[in-house]
């Protein structure tokens, strides 16, 4: 299928790719779809991460809508979110936009049928949208005066400076293609992830070992507590639902806020 792209993340999306139709094993919420937007994108499928609160898994196939952009979901209990490949082997749509039902796309189909759909059809690049709101933000009353805790949408957005200090981030607790030096690319001292309702595989946990392997504290909050794709939600609404050795050790326990989670890593020895 020519211009026609399976990737694991949209953060692998590139300025060449606009047009272009794809399925990123992201999630389906608006952060994911807004940064596909950004690049041009013709059409997208995308993991519906558990449809969680708000239904906010999905809520980027809205967002794409509104562009005139066909975009759906395949299912998290179909293929592994995080993984492009799983994803088109196995994956099966769970919701459509208005624009992609009317390519032809439907509930149950093959991720891989869906894209030889799209592929059929000529596409425009997506109007670039508007700038979002700041998706990378100082927790200002959380931590301590030597660890910062910081908010960030999007796992791609953590910074080298970020090492050693504790950062809230939105993105699905997945490895990118189950490789382990996805988990988190800093050394930081505990992450954040939201769990998209776990999936099949229990693939929206696998970042947490690897964070282990690394000394790093690992947690996930329920994707029905917080709205995946935004990191205000999980710090003010989120519940956690999974944590990895390492958090445990430093006073992490199913069922915190995620609040009184980064109050027990900044509190702990190192």
């Amino acid at each position: 299928m020519s211009n026609v792209l399976v990737l694991d993340s949209v953060t692998h999306l590139l300025p060449e790719h606009a047009g272009h139709v794809a399925y990123c094993a992201s999630h389906g919420g608006t952060y994911a779809a807004y940064l596909a937007a950004t690049f041009g994108i013709g059409a997208l499928i995308l993991n519906d991460a558990g449809i969680g609160r708000e239904r906010a898994g999905i809520a980027g196939l809205a967002l794409l809508q509104q562009f005139g952009v066909a975009a759906a979901a395949i299912g998290h209990q179909s293929a592994r979110i995080g993984d492009g490949a799983d994803g088109f082997a196995r994956g099966t749509l769970s919701f459509c936009n208005a624009t992609a039902t009317r390519l032809g796309l439907q509930v149950g189909m093959s991720c891989a049928t869906a894209l030889h759909h799209l592929a059929e059809s000529p596409h425009t690049p997506s109007p670039r949208p508007a700038a979002m709101e700041e998706s990378r933000f100082d927790i200002a009353d959380a931590g301590t005066p030597a660890i910062r805790v910081v908010g960030i949408d999007s796992v791609s957005l953590v910074k080298p400076g970020d090492a050693g200090h504790i950062v809230i981030t939105a993105s699905h607790g997945g490895l990118l293609g189950n490789r382990p030096e996805t988990a988190i690319k800093f050394d930081v001292r505990a992450a954040v992830f939201n769990d998209a309702g776990g999936g099949i595989d229990n693939a929206g946990f696998t970042r947490l070992p690897a964070l282990d392997a690394r000394g790093i504290a690992g947690a996930c909050v329920s994707c029905f507590s917080a709205r995946i794709g935004d990191a205000r939600s999980a710090w003010h609404d989120g519940f956690i639902s999974a944590l990895n050795r390492t958090a445990i050790g430093r006073g992490g326990l199913i069922g915190q806020s995620c609040r009184e989670f980064v109050t027990a890593m900044a509190a702990s020895g190192a």
